[in-house]
């Protein structure tokens, strides 16, 4: 064999190549004869394994015969043939050249499976969550996304068959693998499906409940019923596996560079995370008494409880993540003050604390707060004084959450004033109905143009 396989090669030098098409029985013995022959074959197959139509009439064969036993022995032969190598999962994009000189330009596409460590062991396939038509059984029965066409298949490995990113995924800010998670949900791993979720962001129990959650508006169940409860979901999982200490994700070896970094908000500590699983140390400088921010003083506690919050924070702290609060960028310390501790690198996520103006006069009368002012007193414990009658202008979320707020401050009446119709209102349409469900009266198409007062007080709005 030794012999015969050196004298294959030396022929198959002093001779060129050739490309074989299809990789059916035709084309599996045309490639034998022609290696056999001294010619080194490029075999090129569409699918993971070549074998073709054949190999799907085992047991239905015409002649009564069972196709496997004919094939398998040329699967076999083709397979450990040293003149032939086989590309699957290939296409042919192009051919130039002339007759005896052809370039031919082919496509592969990744098995998303190290060819070299697969064993063909099949255990990948027994614990893969993710069922999907099996279109070598002409649909009619299910496969794992992880697969092989058939035992016999050459290569002996398996592939992944991965689509095009579902529109929820895409939709998604925080790019989670919305498709595996609700799949490792189906199938009960539920903390399988967390891990999933925490590759792409630190605050799941968060997300699962205050996010505006686009990915439910691209859903392509709607073309059937409704979409999926992907935030719920979300929540839902959190919540299942809260009570447990998860394990930490691993963190590279540590480096010596040190990182400041300026807010304790969403965007921070979500830095501060993905920088210690890097193996950096890092150190956040937070403003408010309580790290955060805006989740923490602009969420009303019925929506986002302090403890689901506290726990994300803990979660990050027991990364190594240091947070110092009641620190103020250039009230407590500077940016030189920082660089003359070590700090490489400064991150600055101050965020978006200021609120917009209507622009109107009599606009700076007392009685007059903004949204952000009244969510972080209510969200700090300090005390709020409010009228009998309370106009709050606007139709976004924080309105909604300020309206909500303020109408369990003593229970006032609260009209909420929106410029459009509640079809353009920004806010979530659940927030909206909860809110209307409370008593607060909401109207459209109306805006204040000024405010009155006396005595430097607000006495009414026009």
């Amino acid at each position: 064999m030794a012999n015969r396989n050196k004298k294959l090669q030396e022929q198959r030098s002093a001779v060129g190549s050739v490309m074989v098409v299809g990789g059916g029985i035709g084309g599996i013995q045309a490639s034998l004869d022609l290696a056999e022959s001294g010619l080194k074959v490029y075999h090129v197959e569409n699918s993971p394994s070549i074998g073709g139509t054949m190999a799907a009439l085992d047991k239905t064969f015409p002649t009564n015969d069972c196709s496997m036993c004919i094939l398998s022995p040329k699967l076999v032969e083709c397979g450990r043939h040293l003149n032939i190598e086989a590309l699957t999962q290939s296409e042919v994009l192009g051919i130039s050249g002339e007759a005896g000189n052809f370039t031919v330009k082919v496509r592969t596409r990744s098995r998303y499976v190290d060819l070299e460590k697969c064993t063909g062991c099949g255990e990948c396939e027994q614990v893969c969550p993710v069922e999907i038509n099996d279109t070598f059984n002409a649909g009619l029965a299910k496969r794992k996304a992880i697969y092989r066409p058939f035992p016999q298949s050459f290569p002996n490995a398996f592939t992944i068959e991965k689509r095009e990113r579902a529109p929820c995924a895409t939709g998604c800010p925080g790019g989670i693998n919305i498709q595996g998670f609700v799949a490792l949900i189906g199938a009960g791993k539920y903390e399988k499906a967390l891990a999933v979720i925490r590759e792409s962001i630190a605050f799941p129990s968060v997300c699962g409940r205050v996010c505006h959650h686009p990915c439910e508006t691209v859903c392509k169940r709607i073309d059937y019923d409704a979409p999926l409860s992907i935030m719920a979901l979300k929540r839902f999982v959190a919540d299942k596996c809260g009570e447990k200490e998860l394990h930490l994700p691993e963190k590279k070896p540590a480096k010596s560079q040190k990182v400041a970094i300026i807010g304790a908000g969403p965007a921070g500590l979500t830095a501060a995370f993905e920088l210690s699983k890097e193996g950096y140390s890092v150190e956040v400088f937070e403003a408010l008494p309580e790290p955060g921010g805006m989740l923490k003083v602009g969420i009303p506690d019925y929506r986002l409880p302090p403890e689901v919050l506290q726990k994300e924070i803990d979660r990050i702290v027991k990364m190594g993540v240091k947070i110092t609060t009641d620190t103020r960028l250039g009230r407590d310390f500077t940016l030189d003050d920082l660089r003359k501790k070590g700090f490489q690198t400064i991150l600055l996520s101050v965020g978006a604390h200021s609120a917009m103006k209507l622009e109107i006069e009599g606009e700076d009368l007392a009685g007059i707060v903004d949204c952000v002012d009244v969510l972080r007193s209510v969200n700090l414990g300090n005390k709020v004084r409010v009228g009998k009658n309370v106009v709050v202008v606007g139709g976004g979320n924080a309105a909604i959450d300020s309206a909500r707020v303020i109408r369990r401050l003593g229970n006032p009446n609260v009209t909420i004033l929106y410029r459009r119709t509640k079809r353009e209102m920004p806010a979530a349409a659940e927030e909206i109905a909860d809110a209307q469900s409370e008593g607060i009266d909401i109207r459209y198409l109306a805006v204040p143009v000024r405010a009155k007062g006396k005595n430097g007080k607000i006495v009414s709005l026009v």
